[in-house]
């Protein structure tokens, strides 16, 4: 059903909430996720606190949206990069573009980089989509590792992530769509290691620890792509 097509209810209901997650982003940004109060959020909507959770049930719930729109929004800026990149960008160039575009993400809105990739928050299990979710920001990522030639140091990686694809079904699958079959251990491990080389970095970064040691957390980030380039064999 579309906007137009919603009743008066319907479409109150949708603005209400878009104004809570609103509300508990500012407060997210201004003092992480123990900032985020329902009780000051009811105050300042013009709620009781009863009828805030109507539209979320508990605070958990609104975490879990907030963290949902985070993963989309961030899949989305990957997905654009990766779609505006030639046919003939090599791979080495295409991993720089990619992790780019999650550092300039996450570096314009770090509260929410550090919601997904930060802390767990105490007392918070994520639902079991937020894997998807997660998926759905590394899958550009794949591509790049198709020709890849592991070296000696990052085969025990290859190995083991191989033998994951193997014994789970929706992992294959999820690789196979990016990816030749023959590719599969490769292209898992170097995402993995994408993931991990990124996070470090951009997390330290939106979390400050860079300040005053004289870098440049792109250039940084930058060396650690290449490196991982290198230890695939990517030009």
């Amino acid at each position: 059903m579309t906007s137009s097509a919603q009743t008066p209810r319907a479409r109150y209901r949708e603005q209400t909430r878009a104004e809570i997650k609103e509300i508990a982003l500012r407060q997210l940004a201004e003092g992480g996720t123990d900032g985020v109060a329902l009780t000051r959020i009811a105050k300042e909507v013009g709620l009781s606190g009863p009828a805030l959770y109507r539209y979320f049930d508990s605070r958990d719930a609104l975490l879990t949206e907030l963290i949902r729109d985070a993963y989309a929004d961030l899949a989305a800026a990957v997905t654009a990069t990766a779609g505006i990149l030639a046919p003939d960008t090599s791979p080495r160039a295409r991993l720089r573009s990619l992790a780019a575009a999650c550092r300039d993400w996450a570096v314009e809105q770090p509260h929410r980089y550090l919601l997904i990739e930060g802390t767990p928050v105490p007392g918070y299990t994520a639902p079991a989509d937020t894997v998807d979710s997660a998926r759905a920001v590394l899958g550009p990522f794949l591509p790049a590792f198709e020709a890849a030639e592991p070296s000696a140091a990052v085969l025990p990686v290859v190995e083991q992530m191989t033998a994951w694809a193997q014994r789970d079904a929706a992992v294959s699958q999820w690789v196979r769509g990016q990816v030749a079959a023959t590719a599969e251990g490769a292209a898992l491990a170097g995402s993995v290691f994408a993931w991990s080389h990124m996070h470090g970095a951009i997390g330290l970064e939106v979390s400050g620890q860079f300040e005053g040691m004289g870098h440049d957390g792109g250039t940084l980030l930058t060396a650690q792509i290449d490196s991982l380039a290198d230890a695939f064999g990517l030009g």
